[in-house]
């Protein structure tokens, strides 16, 4: 149940960034303990992601959207192991993301509405390899309206996911 709802989320992101005749549906490549591989066309081409919901969020909030983290492949525009968080709930402008992995903290994050990225490639790439070597990761935010969240992602089959996307987009 949970991938089914997280699926039509991821979708939802990449429909709106396409035209829709450009695009086709996402399809599973496989899901791996808690990550799940996945690919569509857009455009530009072939785009695979890879995404987990949190084993556990935290904060002091009565409604809450779907949370998630993501990694991208887009091929044809040379972008490889884009990492995305989306935490359910506006971020407060200019409010710092954490994210942890082990005892390496990586706070180069920025926000736009509900989503947080790293602020340049090489982030991206620490952040990746962090998470293929690290069992769990906690992304801490603050929502627009103060409250602070802590949502922990377990990191079990992430170097399976990366490999199955990697291999789809002909990372190498």
């Amino acid at each position: 149940m949970l991938k089914k709802i997280f699926f039509v989320s991821v979708f939802g992101i990449f429909a709106i960034s396409a035209p829709a005749a450009a695009s086709s549906a996402p399809q599973l490549i496989g899901e791996y303990d808690d990550w799940a591989a996945y690919y569509h066309k857009d455009s530009s081409g072939i785009v695979c992601y890879m995404a987990s919901t949190p084993k556990k969020d935290e904060g002091k909030y009565t409604k809450r959207g779907d949370i998630y983290a993501v990694v991208t492949h887009r091929p044809a525009e040379k972008s490889f192991d884009v990492v995305n968080f989306v935490a359910g709930y506006t971020y407060k402008p200019d409010s710092p993301v954490v994210v942890k992995i082990g005892t390496k903290s990586f706070k180069k994050l920025f926000t736009s509405g509900d989503k947080a990225w790293a602020v340049s490639d090489r982030v991206d790439r620490e952040l990746v390899e962090g998470m293929k070597r690290g069992e769990r990761m906690i992304v801490t935010g603050t929502s627009a309206r103060g409250n602070e969240t802590k949502d922990t992602y377990s990191l079990a089959g992430f170097s399976s996911a990366y490999k199955a996307i990697s291999a789809k987009c002909g990372k190498k």
